[in-house]
């Protein structure tokens, strides 16, 4: 439905941004079967139906398009006291390239972008409230600061550019330097 309301009101798909996310922060163990699949339904189901709605779209419409996925730095190197969250990056890394393994000789692409420890939302709300999450943030990111939206908007804006028109099945990682480190000692 939404593919095709944004489809009738601006015409055909060209990219599709699949980038909903949330996170119940705490150890996993504590974790209820419930939030595991609310955090699942979330994060993978809803970028794969979107994915799948929108390349439906530009398939009908003779649309040469781009999904760009939301995944993080976590897909890689499991943040603490969100093991769900961490596997559903990890798994939305792996459906984007599915979708680009699947769709790239129909001339639909598929990448993501994974941000670091990004200055809105629950991660700033916990910086500012939460001191030991705050340590370990200040000690995972070696450029030294919480990352800017702005530098996430960029990467979405190069992906969107002819610079970006021979990739697919990427993964162009953002993250301050996040990845660089393990969290064992964090």
């Amino acid at each position: 439905m939404l593919v095709n309301t944004a489809r009738e009101r601006f015409g055909p798909i060209h990219v599709a941004l699949c980038h909903i996310g949330m996170v119940i922060p705490k150890p996993l163990l504590e974790y209820k079967v419930e939030e595991w699949d609310e955090t699942m339904a979330v994060n993978v189901r809803t970028a794969f139906l979107l994915g799948s709605a929108a390349s439906r779209s530009m398939l009908e419409d003779g649309i040469k398009g781009q999904l760009i996925f939301t995944t993080s730095w976590v897909a890689d190197v499991p943040w603490p006291d969100i093991g769900p969250y961490n596997a559903s990056k990890a798994a939305m890394k792996q459906l984007m390239r599915s979708f680009a393994r699947e769709l790239a000789d129909k001339g639909i692409r598929s990448n993501a972008v994974a941000p670091g420890i990004v200055s809105v939302g629950l991660a700033k709300q916990q910086w500012d409230t939460d001191p030991i999450y705050r340590a370990r943030a200040q000690k995972a990111i070696p450029l030294g600061v919480m990352q800017p939206l702005d530098s996430v908007a960029d990467a979405f804006l190069f992906l969107c550019s002819t610079a970006a028109d021979y990739m697919t099945g990427t993964v162009l990682l953002v993250d301050g330097g996040c990845s660089l480190y393990p969290m064992d000692d964090a």
